[in-house]
């Protein structure tokens, strides 16, 4: 990539597969949107450059560069792939470029200071904390093909509410066919894994659809 290509690339704007972070002041945080991206669609971090899109760069980016990687080698469970290149501006700075593909061994987890490994998804232009039910169905990508389901009296009363109000949360799903939230989250995932429904993820709720 070259400065002119890097332009464009910063012209779009963070979004769902795209953010910046001006330093690497606090690797843990930015490896969070590494995790979110592999565990999502992919993406690229850009180091160097500032959320009003100017291109600063990074003076030291060796330095820089050393610690992020360090970060995702001791922080990030299991390994994501990644490739690193720079982007060398006018005044000598120079930007990094982690391009990080959607992984094949999700969810992948940020290990905190206390050892629990939290999960991120992307959404837009945030990365935020996987619930129980995307973590299970980031888990269960891998062996869909081999799950079914039976067709009862609570996953029509789902469709012809999703009919109407188009999306639905689990706690609803609850309400709606009075069964246990643990029941009402299983069912939804496996729907989920089957693609008879989408999902979004949302901090206050995730939201199912159907396909």
């Amino acid at each position: 990539m070259n400065a002119r290509e890097l332009g464009r690339l910063v012209a779009e704007g963070e979004g769902q597969k795209l953010e910046f972070k001006l330093k690497s002041n606090h690797p843990h945080k930015i490896i969070r949107e590494m995790v979110a991206f592999a565990n999502s669609d992919g993406g690229k971090l850009l180091v160097g450059v500032a959320d009003n899109k100017e291109l600063r760069g990074l003076k030291y980016a060796d330095e820089d560069e050393y610690v992020l990687v360090k970060e995702i080698e001791k922080s990030i469970d299991p390994p994501i792939s990644y490739d690193v290149e720079r982007v060398y501006l006018d005044d000598g700075n120079s930007i990094l470029v982690f391009d990080i593909p959607q992984g094949e061994d999700r969810p992948y987890g940020v290990i905190d200071g206390d050892e629990q490994r939290k999960i991120y998804v992307r959404v837009d232009d945030r990365s935020i904390q996987a619930s129980k039910e995307v973590r299970e169905i980031l888990k269960g990508k891998t062996k869909a093909k081999s799950l079914r389901f039976g067709y009862g009296d609570k996953e029509t009363a789902l469709m012809k509410h999703l009919a109407i109000h188009e999306t639905i949360t689990v706690e609803d799903f609850s309400k709606l066919v009075d069964i246990p939230r643990k029941s009402a989250s299983r069912t939804l995932v496996l729907l989920v894994l089957t693609q008879v429904l989408g999902f979004q993820p949302k901090e206050g709720g995730d939201l199912y659809y159907a396909l």
